[in-house]
C-alpha cells in the first residue's frame, strides 16, 4: 500500500475549510461510506470502511470495505469480478462519511444478484396502506448461487 496519511483532526476549521483528509472514524473505528453508479447517479450500496481499507480504495482505485458481519476487509468484487471501479471520491464537510462514485464491471453490486441493494421500496404517506416491501427491480443481473457457489450468506440476521 502506498504512504497515505490521514491528518489528525486539530480544528473544525482544518476539517471543514483546508486541503487535509482528516477523516473521523466512529468508536469501532469505521466510517459510513454511500456508494452511487457514476453516470446515474442511482445509489448502489452503503457500506463501511476502516482506516486500512480506506486507504487501499485511495491507493488501488477500487472500492474496499471493512465487513462488519464478517470482521474482515472485503474487496468489493474480488470474488464475484463485479468491482466497483473508483470513478470519484467525496468526503462530506465534517469528513465523517465518504461518497464514492463507480462504475460498476458486470453491471451489480448487490450480493443479493440485483443491480443495487436498494432494489424494495417501502410505502409512505398516502401510500402506506401496509408496510409491505415492494421490488422496484424486478430481474438479477447474475444468479448468486452460481458466482458465489453455496456459500453463506454474507449478511447476519
Amino acid at each position: 500500500m502506498s504512504d497515505i496519511k490521514f491528518e489528525q483532526r486539530k480544528t473544525i476549521e482544518q476539517v471543514e475549510e483546508s486541503t487535509e483528509l482528516a477523516p473521523k472514524f466512529d468508536h469501532d473505528g469505521l466510517i459510513p461510506v454511500v456508494t452511487t453508479d457514476f453516470d446515474s447517479g442511482e445509489v448502489l450500496m452503503q457500506g463501511y470502511m476502516n482506516e486500512e481499507a480506506f486507504k487501499k480504495t485511495i491507493s488501488l482505485g477500487e472500492a474496499v470495505y471493512y465487513s462488519r458481519s464478517r470482521k474482515t476487509l472485503w474487496h468489493k468484487g474480488k470474488t464475484s469480478g463485479l468491482i466497483q471501479k473508483i470513478k470519484e471520491i467525496r468526503i462530506d464537510d465534517d469528513q465523517d462519511c465518504v461518497w464514492l462514485r463507480v462504475d460498476v464491471l458486470g453491471g451489480a453490486s448487490c450480493h443479493v444478484g440485483y443491480r443495487s441493494c436498494f432494489y424494495r421500496s417501502i410505502p409512505f404517506g398516502d401510500n402506506n396502506s401496509s408496510t409491505v416491501l415492494q421490488f422496484e427491480e424486478k430481474e438479477k443481473v447474475f444468479d448468486p448461487k452460481e458466482v458465489y457457489g453455496d456459500a453463506p450468506n454474507p449478511t447476519k440476521l
